[in-house]
């Protein structure tokens, strides 16, 4: 029975195969696409990839070249999964789309309206943003990619850290990409549904839109027999494999793993006014808005080399350019390992998807182009030569770039604190703790997913180098990420300083203690009123857990325990206390530790 059934599997496999030959060859407009396709597979050390070409109501081409695992060798086929990135961003906006057919939100009225726990960075944005500022990254927000990607959270805590980020332009002042505002729109979603957001996506696309092997989570993808690993590109030419990455409280952004065979058919239902196999799954109303201009990219100029590809708008969802006469919607998707492409031409009502897995890959632009050449029947191009010539030349700058890096102009000098001294929490609101500590010698920093050694460079500066499971550290090119540790007035390490957002001031990491386990009975005998001067300062215990300093007239102090007796003020950096012992082991005094000195209070008995 087991023959039979792999014999049928081969058979049909077999008649799959030679029908999308078939198909091909019959269609004039894609003779020599194969070869073409499998030269990009060489030209840029792909493992892989796989491209469907949509004509109206049809899948007319899909295929899938390379491998979906480079060591085993397992080809990539049109049903293979790829994590699509922010491809995702138009299903998310898409639910907000049938929530306005329902009457349940309007696009035009302060988004807080529907989500009042959803606070942003200052009143004027809070009274302004809307669900539609939000769907076109129009809210004067930048990216801030960090907090979410070296701090990966839930979503909720995702959402509520918006109100730490500062924006660097006005509401609708500018187009600025931002991810955390799809992460919103799903938890709107999510609201005024009752459901949660990946729920939402199966239930008004996926089954709808017969997607059935679709998954907005990771370990879908994992446990899936036909899903790609992905890769990235080590010294431009070995391809290593990369893990996956779990974007799960963002998902709204940019979670969802696909096959081009599936999402064909959403974009078939693009192409057809929102309809797919006789079932309607997008309103015409917001089709309309969502592929038509509403805030302008700026620089999308034509050039001498392409006068005809210009213009670059956002919808609601989608970008929007000009490419050769023709009117065409897409947005890309990048995440750890994989690269992707959406796109259609609603005018001409063709379709192009392309997902690859390959790490911030140019295959998936270079496809859509060779594609689109074709089937719109335009004058082809090398789309291939002109982008290997780009690369040839990034290359040459490249290397003038490091000829400056390799002679610094700085005076190296040693650190100037021991290396144990460095050590600690750095915290900074809206972003996440950062973990560093010292082994053999040498600093890491340590967060939930990934590991980095900071390469010393001069006194308190030093540089980030990614610690690869699977590899290692490669140092081999200078790293482009620096922090540098800040000295209170006591000469201590108050607080770590790194640029994580263009446009905005160097972030502040301040250093918190490492809280040391204290058993409540311990803590007891720290209890009681400490005299200094005529003033009397107590300290007490607080859920037989957290030890607590009153000073008259002040706020009361949490403390950290960092051992030998001392605790640290939790919200002063550079401020402490030490209790002293005599020799019996009782508390007889309290220290003081503060920029200005230290003072002696005596425990009254």
């Amino acid at each position: 029975m087991l023959k039979y059934s792999l014999v049928l599997s081969l058979l049909f496999f077999s008649l799959f195969a030679f029908s999308q030959k078939k198909a091909s060859q019959a269609d004039k407009r894609l003779d020599g696409l194969e070869t073409a396709l499998e030269k990009l597979l060489k030209d840029w050390n792909a493992a892989g990839f796989a491209v469907a070409i949509v004509e109206k109501n049809k899948t007319i081409y899909s295929k899938g070249f390379g491998y979906r695992d480079v060591e085993k060798k397992l080809p990539v086929t049109p049903n293979t999964l790829f994590a699509i990135g922010s491809c995702t961003k138009a299903f998310t906006a898409s639910l907000l789309g049938l929530l306005r057919k329902d009457g349940k939100v309007e696009f035009d009225k302060p988004v807080r309206t529907y989500l009042p726990e959803l606070k942003f960075y200052n009143d004027v944005m809070d009274n302004l943003v809307t669900a539609r500022d939000m769907m076109s990254h129009r809210t004067g927000l930048p990216r801030h990619d960090f907090s979410w990607y070296l701090f990966p959270t839930t979503r909720d805590s995702s959402i509520y850290n918006i109100r730490y980020f500062q924006p660097t332009a006005s509401v609708r002042e500018i187009w600025q990409y931002n991810n955390f505002m799809f992460a919103a729109q799903g938890v709107l979603a999510e609201k005024l549904y009752a459901k949660k957001w990946e729920q939402l996506i199966k239930e008004k696309f996926f089954d709808s839109l017969d997607m059935k092997k679709s998954t907005c989570y990771i370990d879908d993808l994992r446990k899936s027999e036909d899903a790609a690993k992905g890769y990235g590109l080590f010294k431009d030419s070995i391809i290593r494999e990369m893990d996956y990455y779990d974007i799960g409280g963002m998902g709204p952004a940019g979670s969802i793993n696909s096959s081009v065979n599936e999402m064909a058919n959403w974009v078939k239902a693009w192409i057809n006014k929102g309809e797919y196999n006789g079932r309607k799954i997008l309103p015409d109303n917001y089709i309309t808005e969502a592929i038509s201009s509403q805030v302008s990219i700026p620089g999308a100029l034509p050039t001498s080399e392409n006068p005809d590809i210009h213009f670059a708008t956002y919808g609601l969802g989608w970008f929007l350019q000009s490419y050769r006469g023709h009117y065409c919607v897409s947005h890309g998707g990048n995440i750890d390992g994989f690269s992707a492409l959406t796109s259609f031409y609603p005018s001409d009502s063709i379709g192009v998807i392309v997902l690859a897995n390959q790490n911030a890959s140019p295959v998936p632009s270079l496809v859509q182009k060779i594609v689109a050449d074709r089937m719109l029947k335009l004058p082809r191009k090398d789309w291939n030569a002109l982008r290997l010539k780009d690369k040839a030349k990034n290359k040459e700058n490249q290397k003038e770039e490091e000829k400056i890096k390799s002679k610094p102009n700085i005076t190296y000098a040693p650190p100037t604190h021991k290396t144990k001294d460095y050590e600690g929490l750095y915290s900074y609101n809206g972003y996440g703790t950062i973990d560093i500590v010292s082994k053999n010698d040498s600093l890491f920093v340590l967060l939930k997913n990934k590991t980095y050694w900071l390469k010393h460079a001069t006194y308190d500066v030093f540089y980030l180098y990614d610690v690869d499971r699977r590899y290692g550290i490669d140092t081999s090119d200078q790293s482009n990420f620096a922090v540098q540790f800040v000295i209170n007035k006591i000469g201590e390490i108050e607080s770590l300083e790194t640029e994580l957002q263009f446009g905005l001031p160097a972030f502040v990491f301040k250093k918190v203690p490492k809280p040391l386990p204290v058993a409540a009975e311990t803590l007891k005998k720290y209890e009681g009123e400490y005299v200094l001067g005529g003033m009397t300062t107590k300290v007490y215990v607080k859920d037989n857990s957290v030890l607590y300093v009153v000073v008259p007239g002040q706020p009361e102090y949490e403390t950290v325990p960092v051992g030998n007796e001392e605790f640290k003020l939790k919200i002063l950096s550079g401020y402490s206390v030490k209790f002293l012992l005599n020799d019996k082991g009782d508390v007889e005094a309290m220290n003081f530790i503060q920029p200005n000195g230290t003072f002696k209070a005596t425990k009254k008995k």
